[in-house]
């Protein structure tokens, strides 16, 4: 007695398969072999690395921290989203409690990242 779900299992493992060997097997066999500095060299959005990178390729906190700075919007527009939709069904209790996550989630994140230098471009 099979399983109704075994034929859908082959289907994925097919994918899988094809996809794995498409992308990795056959780039890596067929793929160019040429490497010059500007391949190897730090990546930084586009633009010449700054001159603050020492010469391990480390970049400045910044970036990390505007990284995690939008990350924390994006997670707070994730919880907005749902909140707002049902908002007349939540009552003071939602508003509250939404309130108090944006009090954590905004101002505490921004004042965190504020304090470190993280707004500051020079």
């Amino acid at each position: 007695m099979t399983s109704p779900y075994l034929p859908i299992l082959i289907f994925f493992a097919c994918g899988i398969g094809f996809a794995v060997l498409s992308v990795l097997g056959l780039g890596l066999l067929l793929g160019p072999k040429r490497y010059n500095s500007a391949k190897v060299m730090a990546y930084e959005c586009g633009i010449q690395p700054s001159p603050r990178a020492d010469s391990r390729g480390r970049f400045p906190v910044k970036y990390a921290t505007t990284a995690m700075l939008f990350i924390i919007f994006d997670v707070e527009t994730i919880f907005l989203l749902p909140f707002a939709v049902t908002f007349d069904q939540m009552g003071l209790y939602g508003l509250l409690a939404m309130t108090v996550f944006l009090i954590n989630a905004f101002f505490i994140a921004d004042a965190y990242v504020w304090r470190r230098g993280g707004l500051d471009w020079d």
